[in-house]
């Protein structure tokens, strides 16, 4: 076996093996492998366990020195990471409170992140999306979803798929890009939004699939944006053409989730205006729960119902919604403790909601788990107990970050 190496030993290590997609989860369900190591090779995991049991004469060693816990490293499954100019004067408008569509119709909101996406290169973008990607790693993400949906034109959505392409080939990460053509009628366009998504499926679809820019078309259902009714035969047209289906949904109404069950997408994002006719309907699907806290955060708005969600037996995944108008802070770790808070989430519901749960929600089968076969890639904590990572509330950063087996930064 080609570059075996052994890494450890970690005073903790929870490989979050074991626990269901769905529903609730308790502290005592998870496993931790005292002073446990990670035998690695050609970027996957061989076997996990006991840091003495997996030693030998034959095997390189890489040590690890001082009290860590280990994790697999954080999969965010929902962020807006490509994107020109800034929205501080949204935030400041928000916090005088100015409402969400007052401030669109002040000049700001989506339409503005549009304005100037479309004014910035391509290069100028992919720019961005390698310094946000950096910040993100020092986070321990090593797996992150980006949406397109700041273009609204084909040209222009073109051009962020491809900035987002161009980016992953130039950083550490994994970028799982997402067509969010979908994010709101632009104001530029003469027709009605039915001809607009026309427009977008029969013309930018098939340069999707021609150039494997995405295999993934999401949607943002809402008054603001598009109804169910006009979203309907737009995601027909994605699934004959073989896209996965993600969801914008419940965010300030409640279509969207109801939809997204409709047409067995991988997910339902946002869900912070769900009430118990959607919480039972999404727990009895095989559809994701995203929350999204950093929007509820960047927004002062209520929490997504993540304890009413799992108590019912839905999947609950945690992402940041890293986008330059409600959730500028892109901390993951520190969003999703503070929805743990608010929410009571137990240490393992946080926990499984930013590795194996969303990496369901991305519908990824190779990652969010240490076990034999899956991809090496984890992330560890300089504290001998796991506690103290949620306790910290997103400030205790990662120490090591390891991608495909090899260590890639510092925290």
């Amino acid at each position: 076996m080609k570059n075996l190496k052994l890494i450890g030993p970690f005073t903790q290590l929870l490989p979050m093996t074991g626990l269901p997609i769905k529903g609730s989860l308790q502290d005592e369900q998870l496993t931790i492998i005292e002073n446990g190591g990670i035998l690695v090779s050609e970027g996957k995991i061989i076997k996990v366990g006991s840091f003495e049991d997996l030693k030998s004469d034959t095997v390189a060693i890489e040590r690890i020195e001082g009290g860590q816990v280990c994790l697999p490293g954080f999969v965010d499954a929902h962020t807006h990471i490509c994107f020109g100019g800034s929205r501080a004067n949204d935030y400041a408008m928000r916090n005088t409170g100015r409402s969400y569509l007052e401030i669109a119709k002040a000049g700001g909101g989506i339409w503005d992140t549009v304005t100037q996406t479309r004014k910035a290169g391509q290069d100028e973008l992919v720019k961005g999306i390698v310094a946000r990607c950096h910040k993100h790693l020092t986070n321990g993400i090593t797996t992150l979803e980006v949406k397109s949906g700041y273009g609204l034109s084909v040209a222009e959505e073109l051009k962020m798929l491809r900035a987002i392409k161009k980016g992953n080939n130039a950083v550490i990460q994994d970028l799982i890009p997402t067509c969010l053509a979908a994010h709101m009628k632009p104001k530029d366009w003469a027709g009605t939004p039915t001809t607009y998504l026309e427009h977008i499926a029969n013309d930018l679809f098939p340069i999707l699939h021609k150039e494997n820019l995405t295999h993934r078309i999401d949607a943002f259902i809402e008054e603001s944006a598009f109804s169910k009714e006009e979203i309907r035969p737009y995601f027909e047209n994605a699934k004959q053409n073989g896209f996965d289906i993600t969801v914008h949904a419940d965010q300030f109404t409640t279509d969207g989730s109801q939809l997204a069950i409709e047409f067995n997408a991988l997910s339902a994002d946002h869900l912070e205006a769900s009430t118990s006719k959607e919480i039972a309907l999404l727990a009895k699907s095989n559809v994701v729960a995203v929350a999204l806290p950093g929007a509820s955060i960047g927004l002062g708005c209520n929490f997504t119902p993540a304890r009413k969600l799992l108590d019912a037996g839905a999947a609950v995944a945690i992402a940041s919604d890293h986008n330059p108008g409600s959730a500028p802070m892109g901390d993951l770790l520190t969003q999703a403790t503070v929805l743990g808070c608010f929410e009571k989430l137990a240490n393992a519901e946080v926990l499984a909601g930013i590795t194996f749960r969303s990496a369901k929600a991305l519908n990824l089968k190779d990652r969010g788990i240490l076990e034999k076969g899956k991809m090496a890639d984890f992330i560890s904590f300089p504290t001998n107990n796991y506690q103290e990572i949620t306790y910290h509330q997103g400030q205790l950063k990662p120490k090591c970050i390891w991608k495909n087996g090899v260590k890639v930064g510092n925290g």
